[in-house]
């Protein structure tokens, strides 16, 4: 599983940069990008970080670092090993199509670049925002969410539901939440995932259709529906069309039970998703590779389900 906006913090690339390469990685990756991710992922403050333009592809690049790191630690068995499946939250769906071979490492760089770029343009039309609502009856959630005019953008499941719209009407929702739910305000620059990011989803349509994606070598549970898809051109359409639409996290994890998963593990930077799995699926044996001292044990669960 690849995270989303959002589980980035300062400095959290820096240890994964001492293994041999990784720096020359980054920083072939930073060319393509226009901007200095060896910096942001070691030295750069928490608000630098936060700006959506630096967030996602930093995001992306620690996740092909890490990528890397783990292909290093096993060998010939590679880091998808005994794996079935990859999916990715948000921006983490670039991630996982990177991962799989769908767009290669700097078309990935390049598509979610500009992605970051335009979905920072998007939020600076109108004042808008997000808010958690945590906990409550599910319908009642969603009926609140819907009562205030507002887009149930993030249905993530175990109990979690990020609601996207204006300032206003996220006020209101905080005024009037639904029952036994806490509203949290999220510290983010717009509405993402919701009708607000129009703009964005159509200037990343001609980025998309001027690439060449190739079939998934591992199938991706896409965010939009928790579809099994391998088609290329299918899982590029998707990263577009995910960008106004809401991530259906929780369609993920059902998919993730139905075909009988049994492992999971998370990229850096980790620990949201593998949460939200030891909510919604208990049994499941979950593994947040967050800092490379979580390498011997994903060496570990990897070897483990290949044998």
């Amino acid at each position: 599983m690849c995270p989303a906006q959002g589980s980035q913090s300062p400095g959290f690339l820096a240890p994964w940069l001492d293994f041999p390469g990784m720096t020359e990685l980054l920083t072939s990756l930073s060319e393509t990008a226009g901007m200095d991710l060896v910096a942001h992922g070691t030295t750069s403050d928490e608000a630098t970080i936060k700006d959506t333009a630096i967030a996602q592809p930093l995001l992306v690049g620690a996740g092909l670092v890490a990528l890397h790191d783990l292909a290093d630690l096993n060998n010939d068995a590679g880091p998808y090993a005994g794996a079935s499946l990859v999916s990715g939250h948000s921006v983490g769906e670039i991630t996982a199509a990177a991962a799989v071979g769908v767009l290669t490492p700097h078309e990935a760089m390049a598509f979610v670049t500009r992605r970051g770029q335009e979905m920072a343009k998007a939020s600076a039309l109108v004042p808008t925002g997000m808010s958690a609502v945590l906990g409550g009856d599910p319908a009642e959630v969603l009926d609140a969410i819907a009562r205030h005019g507002l887009t149930p953008a993030n249905v993530n499941g175990a109990g979690q539901v990020v609601a996207a719209g204006t300032l206003e009407h996220l006020a209101a929702l905080a005024a009037d939440p639904p029952a036994k739910a806490r509203i949290i305000p999220l510290k983010v620059a717009g509405a993402f995932h919701s009708a607000f990011m129009e703009p964005a989803a159509r200037a990343l349509r001609p980025v998309a259709d001027a690439l060449t994606p190739q079939d998934a070598t591992i199938p991706i549970v896409s965010n939009k529906d928790g579809a099994v898809v391998s088609d290329g051109r299918d899982i590029l359409d998707r990263l577009v069309g995910q960008i106004n639409h809401p991530v259906r996290w929780d369609l993920c994890m059902e998919r993730f039970v139905e075909v009988g998963v049994t492992a999971i593990l998370e990229l850096p930077p980790a620990g949201t998703l593998t949460g939200l799995a030891k909510r919604a699926i208990p049994g499941v044996h979950t593994l947040a590779v967050k800092s490379p001292d979580d390498l011997p044990a994903a060496r570990a669960l990897i070897q483990e389900y290949h044998s």
